[in-house]
């Protein structure tokens, strides 16, 4: 008996302690099945204080993280802005990007981070937004061409990607659809409403033998858009390849460089080399230069202040529109009122920088991750005032 009874009085012990550890922690047990949100707000402490021991205090501005690589390839042109100066009240209103290496809008500025100079002289009073501007697309899809292999998957990857584009269209947008092969065909235009897009992807089937003029019709999309008001661009689906147009590469370079409209080119070049490449190389198709028409969509998109893309999978439609929509609607309006005299047709030089409102220093802005992330601001250099009515 009396084994048994130190037996019992041990198991005894051993329960008491076991409570005792676990006293502590009833109410935390407690808190998480009353209140769940509480283990989100522990956890977002102790997130907040390892980040601030690993990274010191932290940034005014914060942004989400971003993929580290970009969506489009090859490098980015100058990207456009807009200023206009009301004479009767010297208000100047700017629309400008400001942007990550990687071409993703820059988030969460504030209108203390905004430092605006006009000749030098610091502005005053500066507002600050965000504008969603409704926008004008062009979209030109590649319809033609002279192998039938390889139309057969051009018409079923244009048809896509196309239909594709209505989902991130809003209800202000206008948009205008063209084919081209050896011309240069309207399916949609402009003034016709969004309800009759579809019938006009349904009837896509698959292209007949034909040129494909690129040249051509990229030039002449070009001139159509020039009246075209508002914020505009024209959206390329096409392999870039051009076979038998009177314009040369070189002219239609020099219109996308002065016509002020960014173009957005998706190449289909590799979706369709990966079909050439089934056929070998004694195959007719086999001697097309996949390369140098990439190289040049990739310039044309540079040159104007577009972006290209490279489609090596359907998959990849739905985050291209993204981003081209990102960053074809998306600006930051700054205003102010000209400190300068009246002096119309002087130009005046413009300058904006980001800085710290509490320092007065450059802007460092900081990724859920604690990564300093710089920052792109795109703005022109001058703008010449107008005179006011009856000057």
């Amino acid at each position: 008996m009396g084994c048994r009874d130190n037996l019992l009085r041990d198991d005894m012990e051993d329960t008491m302690k076991t409570m005792n550890r676990l006293i502590p922690i009833y109410p935390l047990i407690f808190m998480l099945f009353v209140n769940p949100f509480s283990w989100s707000r522990v956890s977002a402490l102790r997130t907040q204080t390892t980040f601030t021991q690993k990274f010191g205090p932290s940034s005014e501005v914060t942004v989400p993280s971003r993929p580290t690589k970009p969506v489009y390839e090859g490098q980015l042109g100058k990207q456009g802005s807009e200023i206009e100066f009301t004479p009767a009240s010297r208000i100047v209103t700017m629309k400008l990007m400001v942007d990550d290496p990687n071409g993703y809008f820059r988030p969460n500025l504030r209108r203390e981070n905004f430092a605006v100079y006009e000749d030098g002289v610091r502005q005053k009073n500066v507002t600050v937004e965000v504008d969603h501007s409704p926008v004008s697309v062009a979209l030109l899809m590649e319809f033609g061409g002279r192998y039938h292999e390889l139309t057969k998957i051009l018409g079923e990857t244009v048809r896509t990607s196309g239909r594709q584009l209505l989902d991130v269209l809003e209800h202000d947008d206008k948009i205008a659809v063209f084919k081209y092969d050896a011309n240069v065909e309207t399916l949609v235009d402009f003034s016709q409403s969004h309800d009759v897009l579809d019938s006009a992807f349904n009837r896509l089937t698959t292209p007949g033998f034909s040129e494909a003029n690129f040249y051509d019709a990229l030039l002449g999309i070009l001139d159509r858009m020039k009246n075209v008001p508002g914020r505009k661009a024209i959206i390329v689906i096409s392999s870039g390849i051009d076979t038998f147009s009177k314009t040369t590469y070189q002219q239609v370079l020099h219109a996308a460089r002065v016509s002020s409209i960014p173009i957005y080119s998706i190449g289909l070049g590799r979706l369709m080399q990966q079909e050439a490449y089934i056929y070998g190389d004694k195959a007719p198709f086999a001697r097309i230069d996949w390369n140098s028409a990439e190289r040049q969509l990739q310039e044309l998109a540079k040159i104007s202040g577009g972006r290209a893309y490279i489609l090596d999978s359907r998959v990849e439609i739905p985050a291209i529109y993204d981003d081209i929509m990102e960053n074809l609607r998306l600006r930051y309006v700054i205003s102010y009122v000209s400190s300068k005299p009246a002096a119309p047709g002087l130009p005046c030089k413009i300058r904006v920088e980001l800085i710290d409102s509490k320092t007065g220093k450059p802007l460092t802005a900081l990724d859920s991750n604690g990564k300093p992330i710089p920052a792109r601001v795109f703005v022109q250099e001058s703008y010449s005032p107008a005179p006011a009515s009856g000057d």
